[in-house]
C-alpha cells in the first residue's frame, strides 16, 4: 500500500485539544496541530538558545559544551543569564516541547480513535526527565541540583551524585529500573528476531505464521506470552523503566542522604538474623 492512499486511512478530521479546524492541518506525511506549533516553536527556541549557550562559552568542541544550571547560592530563584539564567529559559523550553508532543500524539489518538497507550508512554519519559530538572531541584531547594545540558558535564553530574550517595547502583528504585530497561530491550529484541527469522525463511522454505513463533517460545522458554501479549509486556517494562528511574532519583537526597549500602541495614535487624547473631552469618 502506498504512502499516499494509506493516509486516507487515517487523515480524518476532528480529535483537536485546542484551536478546533483551524490548527488541524497537516504538513505532508505529518499532523500538526495546535501542539504541533508550540512544539515546533519550543524546540526552535531552545535550540538556538543552546547555540547561543555555546557562543559565549569558552569552546565549541560538542563534547565539552557545558550549559550549566544557576548556583546552589540563587536557590530557587531566578539567575542572570550567563549564570544559570540560559539553563531556566533552556528547561522551560525543553519542558514545554515534550509535553507539547505528547499532547500532539493525544490529538493523533483521537483522530485514530485508538487508546492513548503511546502518549501515555511518552509521558513516562517526560516525568524522568522533569524528576531530573524541576521536582528533585525543587525538593532540594535550589536550581543548581539540576543536571547541566553538555555531553561531558552531563556525565560528570552522574557521576558526582553516585559518588554523593556511595554506590548509587545499590539503590532499590535504581535496580529496578535497570532491570525494566534491559528487559524492555530483551524481550523486543527477542520478539522481533523470531518475527524475522519466521518471515525470511531458507531458500526453500515457506514463509512461517504465528503460530510457529508462539511454538518457538514454548519450546525454548516453556511458555509464550503471544504477539498482543509481547507488545503489552514491552510497553509495561518500557513505562516502569521512566517511573522506577524517576523515583530512584527523587528518593535520593531529599529521603535518603546516607550511603545507599547502608540502606540494606534493614536486612540484619530481622528477627532471624538477631536470633542468629552476627557470628551466625559468617
Amino acid at each position: 500500500m502506498s504512502m499516499l492512499s494509506f493516509e486516507r486511512k487515517y487523515r480524518v478530521a476532528g480529535g483537536t485539544l485546542v484551536g478546533g479546524s483551524l490548527f488541524d492541518f497537516w504538513v505532508g506525511p505529518f499532523y500538526v496541530g495546535f501542539f504541533g506549533v508550540t512544539t515546533a516553536i519550543f524546540a526552535l527556541v531552545g535550540t538556538l538558545l543552546i547555540i547561543y549557550g555555546a557562543a559565549i562559552g569558552p569552546t565549541w568542541n560538542i563534547w565539552q559544551i557545558d550549559i550549566a544550571p544557576p548556583a546552589i547560592e540563587y536557590g530557587l530563584g531566578f539567575a542572570p543569564l550567563k549564570e544559570g539564567g540560559l539553563w531556566q529559559v533552556i528547561t522551560i523550553c525543553a519542558v514545554g516541547a515534550f509535553c507539547s508532543w505528547a499532547l500532539r500524539q493525544v490529538e493523533i489518538a483521537r483522530k485514530l480513535g485508538i487508546g492513548f497507550h503511546i502518549p501515555i508512554a511518552f509521558s513516562a519519559a517526560i516525568f524522568a526527565y522533569i524528576s531530573l530538572e524541576v521536582i528533585r531541584p525543587v525538593m532540594l531547594g535550589a536550581w543548581g541540583h539540576a543536571f547541566p545540558y553538555g555531553i561531558f558535564s552531563h556525565l560528570d553530574w552522574v557521576s558526582n551524585v553516585g559518588y554523593q550517595t556511595l554506590h548509587f547502583h545499590y539503590n532499590p528504585a535504581h535496580m529496578i529500573a535497570v532491570t525494566c530497561f534491559f528487559g524492555t530491550t530483551l524481550i523486543l529484541a527477542m520478539h522481533g528476531g523470531v518475527i524475522l527469522s519466521a518471515v525470511n525463511p531458507p531458500d526453500g522454505e515457506e514463509v512461517k505464521h504465528g503460530q510457529h513463533e508462539n511454538q518457538y517460545f514454548r519450546d525454548t522458554i516453556l511458555y509464550s506470552i503471544g504477539p498482543l501479549g509481547i507488545h503489552r509486556l514491552g510497553w509495561f517494562a518500557a513505562i516502569n523503566a521512566g517511573l522506577w528511574s524517576a523515583v530512584c532519583i527523587l528518593i535520593s537526597g531529599p529521603f535518603w542522604i546516607d550511603g545507599w549500602p547502608y540502606w540494606y541495614d534493614w536486612y540484619l535487624q530481622l528477627p532471624f538474623w538477631n536470633d542468629m547473631g552476627l557470628d551466625g552469618l559468617h
